[in-house]
């Protein structure tokens, strides 16, 4: 049983914890789990300047990377059927789809290298693929742009345990780099719920945030170095294992959050921090987003030198996951609001004490109104596993729309009541009637950096629901001085919006980066700018 902390104002040292496992807490995709909507989303015209592929375009791939690497169509040459480019045209949520004729699955930065040099000349379009866990379509095709994916670049180069330092290749999945360095005493400084799928170089090329930002700070920290193949096939090797390096422009930080649209990843070079000894998980029911606000400012208060995770849910997100995740609430009873709460030290006695201070201080101030304590690991795992598996439980419910936005955190929760008041207005949505074409309009995220997970979840994509909340939820963004993408990017989805985020002079200066390193426009084409 979970330790009930309702009620309970004993001495700290009675709160049982233990070192959190290497519990993996990958996720199912969710076309595996049945979504099958598809969305009405406005494609761009093919560009009639890129080549369609022929016969001699995959003999010549044939002489750079084994044909058992290879997958094509017989519209190109090649053996393949449609479904066995399933998983490369067709992104996460099954929203966006493409219909690429070529995979290619390289193992070399210098093969990566060969087949962009190739390409380039003869004006081919290319998208870089990772681990396909994206959620804006920026790691699929829009049309028939060939698919690079880095899946069989998946090797561990160097790694020094004194310093920490990890140097793998970009196709490296995340959970098995944790489990590598993990064995060696070192976290990675990123954990995300798809991390039994995405891939490393992905998420540098997205700048993915995760769970531990709070702890650990973005890859912009993190990213000590990067081999990147620029579009002429250029290698940059820039795998440096220095973290300090004063010698002029830091050009690393272009590649990450570019997602592939400059270059592509092949290498990276990581600072792993040391594995804490000691974690605690509690979850906490709360009244009001008030009080989510109020415990966040007494936990950094009270434990902020081992505060690891602040994570925040609400009604509906709990009711979706325990449903498709068959788990049991380790509460009393239902909240408005659910918070989780991580700590991460060396020292279990201090760390005991910290968090049962801030637990006993959040019951007495009536900040939090029950909540419970892991006692092992499983239980740990079990508590993570409500905040992760929310995005899977939601698409398990319907199509969902997802926006992924940073907001000042006082108002981060408004815009969720906002959408789903013009849902209702316009008779689509009705809290608790799963008949409507709205079944679902939720909010979750990490509130020790300003991240919101706004989901609405409907019977199927379509315009009439689209066009409720696009593009007001981005001008909501803007007006608020926020961003209307926090961690997964710009891709597709966000390219036409991207002005309530960025100045015209940044645009401006953003298409003149993406000129100057990919004149032709072959890389990733169609996203970000």
């Amino acid at each position: 049983m979970f330790a009930s902390i309702r009620g309970r104002c004993g001495p700290a040292k009675q709160l049982v914890s233990t070192v959190r496992a290497a519990v993996p807490r990958g996720r199912t995709t969710l076309l595996a789990a049945g979504l099958i909507c598809r969305a009405n989303y406005h494609k761009p015209v093919r560009n009639e300047a890129f080549k369609r592929l022929t016969k001699d375009d995959l003999n010549f791939f044939k002489t750079i990377v084994p044909s058992e690497t290879i997958l094509a169509t017989a519209q190109v040459g090649g053996t393949a059927d449609a479904v066995e480019l399933e998983g490369f045209n067709a992104d996460w949520l099954n929203k966006y789809r493409g219909n690429s004729q070529l995979v290619l699955r390289p193992k070399t930065a210098e093969q990566v290298s060969q087949i962009l040099q190739y390409c380039n000349t003869h004006n081919i379009a290319v998208v870089p693929q990772g681990g396909n866990t994206g959620l804006v379509g920026g790691s699929v095709p829009v049309h028939d742009e060939i698919v690079l994916s880095l899946r069989n670049m998946n090797k561990v180069r160097s790694y020094d345990e004194l310093s920490g330092i990890l140097v793998c290749d970009a196709g490296c999945v995340l959970e098995e780099l944790g489990n590598y360095v993990g064995e060696r005493g070192h976290v990675m400084p990123l954990d995300l719920g798809a991390k039994g799928s995405c891939h490393i170089g992905g998420n540098v090329a997205t700048n993915a945030g995760g769970i531990r930002f709070l702890r650990y700070g973005s890859l912009h920290g993190s990213v000590l170095g990067l081999e990147v193949v620029l579009p002429d096939g250029t290698i940059l090797d820039n795998l440096s294992t220095l973290r300090k390096d004063n010698t002029g422009y830091d050009l690393k930080q272009l590649f990450i959050g570019s997602e592939g649209t400059l270059g592509v990843i092949t290498g990276v070079s990581v600072a792993t921090p040391q594995r804490p000894s000691a974690v605690n998980v509690a979850v906490l029911g709360v009244p009001t987003y008030e009080c989510v606000q109020r415990a966040f400012k007494l936990a950094r208060k009270r434990c902020g030198e081992v505060l690891s995770a602040y994570e925040f849910w609400d009604a509906n997100c709990m009711g979706a996951v325990l449903k498709h995740h068959e788990l049991k609430s380790p509460l009393s009873a239902e909240f408005p609001f659910y918070v989780l709460i991580e700590t991460s030290g060396s020292n279990k006695e201090h760390d005991d004490e910290k968090l049962g201070a801030l637990l006993e201080e959040l019951m007495e101030e009536g900040i939090a109104e029950d909540g419970a304590l892991a006692q092992d690991d499983s239980q740990i795992a079990r508590m993570w596993s409500m905040r992760e598996g929310i995005p899977e439980s939601l698409g398990k419910t319907g199509a969902t729309y997802k926006y992924d936005v940073s907001i000042p955190i006082p108002v981060l929760y408004d815009i969720v009541g906002d959408i789903a008041q013009r849902l209702e207005s316009a008779s689509l949505y009705k809290p608790g009637d799963m008949t409507r074409p709205v079944k679902i309009v939720c909010g979750y995220g990490h509130i020790g950096d300003g991240n919101l997970h706004l989901n609405v979840v409907a019977g199927q994509f379509e315009d009439r629901v689209t066009e409720i909340f696009e593009p007001y939820v981005y001008e909501w963004v803007a007006s608020h001085r926020g961003s209307i993408s926090a961690e997964h990017g710009v891709g597709l989805m966000k390219r036409d919006y991207l002005r309530y985020s960025k100045s015209p002079e940044m645009i401006a200066y953003m298409k003149r980066v993406k000129d100057l390193f990919d004149p032709n426009h072959i890389l990733n084409p169609y996203k970000v700018v």
